[in-house]
């Protein structure tokens, strides 16, 4: 499965984020389902694109266009990501080459790098699911740290993958020391 990553040009390609942003709903986000002022005011301030975020569309070699996908914190030794998939796509098993293809590139152009970090929801089953099968590790559970628009806030789940991990195809077992 080909999927590859198109630099977006936040200013020149506005109406395309606002029209993809608008147009779907991204139930396990902060801004599940943003404004057109909300996205307007994303690309004013360089959410999209500056020295911490990088923006992409997510292609792929049948479907076409797919999604969006952010890298933050690349200033960082340790960047994040969103990753947003067109509601059509979604439960169709892209997320897990996407989410490798984006780990590909962070390890193969940032030397500097050694950890890969998400978090997610509590309740997004299908994101942890997809995490621990490209061989990233949960090493956080954040009590009600995830805030939720009119609702109580949700726990969020931090999960890395290590440089050393990826390039071995191993896995690094967190150390859980309950003695303190």
């Amino acid at each position: 499965m080909s999927i590859t990553f198109t630099r977006i040009d936040p200013a020149a390609e506005r109406e395309a984020l606002v029209a993809f942003l608008t147009g779907n709903r991204f139930p396990h986000h902060v801004a599940a389902q943003p404004t057109r002022a909300e996205v307007e005011s994303w690309v004013d301030d360089g959410r999209f694109r500056d020295e911490d975020n990088d923006s992409f569309w997510i292609d792929h070699a049948e479907h076409d266009r797919v999604g969006f996908f952010r890298f933050e914190d690349l200033s960082e030794d340790a960047p994040l990501f969103d990753l947003r998939l067109d509601a059509a796509w979604r439960g169709r098993g892209l997320a897990a080459p996407i989410l490798q293809a984006a780990t590909e590139r962070v390890f193969t152009t940032m030397p500097e790098v050694t950890r890969f970090e998400g978090q997610t929801r509590e309740d997004n089953a299908a994101m942890r699911r997809t995490f621990r099968r490209c061989g990233w590790v949960q090493e956080a559970y954040y009590r009600e740290a995830w805030p939720v628009r009119d609702g109580s806030p949700l726990a969020s789940v931090a999960y890395s993958v290590l440089r050393r991990d990826w390039e071995t195809g191993t896995t690094t077992p967190v150390v859980w020391d309950a003695q303190g």
